[in-house]
């Protein structure tokens, strides 16, 4: 998928009504922490984002 801000916050909120893998999911976050957005939305993307990266999930 090509990423967008958009495209990877309605995957990882599930906003935009289509089923996703884990994968895709992780990917989509992994777009918003390699951006920087992650950072600069809402407290809770910061905190997810955190999350991910203390279990291995998501590179920081």
């Amino acid at each position: 998928m090509a990423w967008t801000p958009y495209t990877a916050c309605a995957v990882v909120e599930g906003f935009d009504g289509e089923p996703h893998e884990e994968e895709e999911v992780l990917e989509a976050w992994q777009y918003l922490i390699g951006t920087g957005l992650a950072w600069t939305l809402q407290g809770w993307y910061g905190r997810t984002a955190s999350d991910l990266i203390d279990a291995g999930l998501c590179n920081p």
